[in-house]
C-alpha cells in the first residue's frame, strides 16, 4: 500500500500549514492555514488551495491540529469553495475557532472594503483604478459554516474518519502538543486492503513548563513523521527567568513615564502575559500600573480559557481551586469598544497595553504603535515569533523607519523581546520530543520553518538519529509505504 503526500502549505516557510494525504481512494487534509506575508503573495497563495473546487467532492475529511490562524485560517476559504465534509479537532479548538475565524473573516472583509474605496477614489480623479474590484477571501458566514462542520475528538480517542473503514482509509488519534490550549499532534493510520502505515503530524510542538498549558505528550511510534521546525536553529532561554525580566522592563519604563505597547497574539500569549502580570502585581514586584487588554478577540478567547479548565496545567488549576481568577484583578481592564481603545491615546500616565495582531499586521495594535513608536520613553515589547516581511519582524530587526497605515514613522521607542514564552519547541526540545518514535521511523519531513532553521534541524536529526530528512517545497509530492 502507499500514501501520497502533497505538501501545500508551511513548506519552507512558517505560515499557511496545509498537507494533503491520499490512500485507498480517500483524501484528507491536515490543517488549512492562512498564509501571512506580503499582500499580493498572500492573496495568490490563499486563493489556491490544495484541491481545486472540482476535486473537493473527493475530500473525505479535514483534521485541524490547533486553532492558530496559520493552521486554521483558510478553512472558511475551503468552505467557500464548496467543501461540506467534517472537520475533526478537539472541543477546545472548536470553541477557540469560533471567535478567531469570525475575527479573521471580519479583517478580510474590512481589508477588501478599504481596497475598493481606494480603487474608487482613483477612478473618480481620473487615475487608472487598477485591478478589478476586490472580493474578500471569505466572509463571516463562511466562518460560521466551518464551526457547523467541526466534529469534536477527545485526546487519545481513536477515531475513524468519514468515508473510511478499518481496512480502507484513515483513522486518527490526537495527543497533547503542549503548544496552546487544545493543540494536538495528529497520529494517522492509513489502511489499504487491511495493511496499515502510520504517519505522525506534529502540528506545532510546545515546551515543558509553559504557563497555563500542560506539557507535550511523548511522540507515539510511527513510520513517517511530518514535523515543524520553526526554531530548528535556535535554543530558547528557560521560561523560569521571564518574570524577573518582565518586572525589570515594567519598572524601567514606568520610571521614565512611558507606556509599554505589547503586540500579543490574542490566543495564549495574551493570557500568559495577563497571568504573569497578575503574579508580579500580587508579589508587589511591579508598580500599580493600569493594564489594558485592548482586543475584543482576546477578551472572547479569555472566556474560552476560563471554561476549559480540563486543559489547564497544575499551577493554574491550583489557583482556580482557591477561587482566584488568573485572568482578572483590579488593575486589569478589558476594553470592548473602539471609543475605549481610542481613549488610551489620551492617557498621560505609564500603562501597559496588550493588543493584537501579534505580528503587527492588522487590528488595534497598529493604532497604538502609530501613537507610540516615535516616543523614546515608550517600550514596544515583542513576545512571539515574527514572520518574514511583517511589521513585527521589522521592529525586531530594529529598522530605523517603518510604515504604519502607509505613513513612514521613525522608530524612537525602545524595542525589546521576551522569547521565553515561545510556544514552539527549540532545536533540542524537538529532538527530545521525537526520540520515542525514532526506532520505527523511515523518513522525516520538516515543515513550518524557514530554510536556515530547517537545514540546521535536518543536520542535527541526521547526526543524532541517522534518519533520512526531507524539506519539501510548496507543491512537492511524495509516495510512502
Amino acid at each position: 500500500m502507499a500514501i501520497r503526500l502533497h505538501f501545500w502549505g508551511a513548506a519552507r516557510t512558517v505560515t499557511g500549514s496545509s498537507h494533503h494525504l491520499e490512500c485507498a481512494g480517500r483524501q484528507i487534509l491536515l490543517d488549512c492555514g492562512l498564509f501571512q506575508g506580503r499582500r499580493q503573495e498572500a492573496q495568490e497563495i490563499n486563493t489556491h488551495l490544495a484541491l481545486p473546487p472540482a476535486e473537493l467532492p473527493g475530500l473525505s475529511a479535514a483534521v485541524l491540529s490547533h486553532a492558530h490562524i496559520d493552521h486554521s485560517g483558510n478553512l472558511p476559504g475551503l468552505i467557500k469553495q464548496g467543501y461540506r465534509g467534517p472537520i475533526y479537532t478537539t472541543p477546545t479548538t472548536i470553541d477557540l475557532c469560533d471567535p478567531m475565524l469570525k475575527d479573521s473573516a471580519h479583517i478580510q472583509e474590512g481589508d477588501t472594503e478599504f481596497m475598493n474605496r481606494r480603487r474608487e477614489r482613483r477612478r473618480m480623479i481620473g487615475a487608472p483604478p487598477g485591478a478589478q474590484p476586490f472580493e474578500p477571501l471569505y466572509t463571516q458566514e463562511d466562518a460560521e459554516q466551518v464551526i457547523q462542520q467541526m466534529r469534536p475528538v477527545n485526546l487519545h480517542e481513536p477515531t475513524l474518519l468519514a468515508g473510511s473503514t478499518r481496512d480502507e482509509g484513515f483513522s486518527i488519534s490526537l495527543s497533547n502538543a503542549g503548544h496552546m490550549l487544545g493543540s494536538t499532534c495528529v497520529f494517522v493510520e492509513a489502511a489499504e486492503h487491511g495493511q496499515k502505515t502510520r504517519l505522525l503530524f506534529s502540528g506545532d510542538v510546545g515546551r515543558k513548563d509553559l504557563l497555563i498549558i500542560k506539557d507535550p505528550d511523548p511522540a507515539p511510534a510511527a513510520d513517517y513523521l511530518i514535523m515543524e521546525s520553526t526554531y530548528g536553529n535556535r535554543l530558547h532561554q528557560p521560561p523560569g527567568p521571564v518574570k524577573q525580566k518582565l518586572a525589570g522592563l515594567v519598572k524601567r519604563v514606568a520610571s521614565r513615564g512611558g507606556r509599554i505597547i505589547v503586540p500579543a497574539f490574542a490566543v495564549e500569549r495574551t493570557q500568559q502575559l495577563v497571568m504573569l502580570l497578575h503574579q508580579l502585581t500580587d508579589e508587589k514586584l511591579i508598580p500599580q500600573l493600569p493594564i489594558y487588554v485592548d482586543s475584543p478577540l482576546a477578551s472572547k478567547v479569555t472566556e474560552v480559557f476560563r471554561r476549559h479548565t480540563e486543559d489547564w496545567d497544575a499551577e493554574i488549576t491550583n489557583l482556580g481551586s482557591q477561587g482566584v481568577d488568573p485572568f482578572g484583578w483590579q488593575q486589569l481592564h478589558y476594553t470592548r469598544t473602539v471609543q475605549e481603545s481610542k481613549a488610551l491615546n489620551d492617557l498621560h500616565v505609564p500603562f501597559i497595553v496588550m493588543s493584537a495582531s501579534g505580528m503587527c499586521e492588522a487590528g488595534r495594535i497598529l493604532h497604538h504603535l502609530k501613537n507610540g513608536v516615535e516616543d523614546p520613553r515608550n517600550l514596544i515589547l515583542i513576545t512571539g515569533y515574527q514572520a518574514a516581511n511583517t511589521l513585527g519582524r521589522k521592529l525586531v530587526e530594529r529598522m530605523p523607519e517603518v510604515n504604519i497605515f502607509g505613513e513612514p514613522m521613525r522608530v524612537r521607542a525602545e524595542v525589546d523581546s521576551i522569547g521565553e514564552l515561545s510556544g514552539h519547541a527549540d532545536q533540542s526540545e524537538l529532538l527530545a520530543w521525537m526520540e520515542p518514535t525514532v526506532k520505527t521511523l523511515k523518513k522525516v519531513f520538516l515543515v513550518h520553518g524557514e530554510p536556515l532553521a530547517q537545514q540546521a534541524l535536518k543536520e542535527e536529526i541526521e547526526r543524532h538519529y541517522g534518519l533520512e530528512v526531507v524539506c519539501p517545497a510548496r507543491g512537492d509530492r511524495f509516495e510512502v509505504a
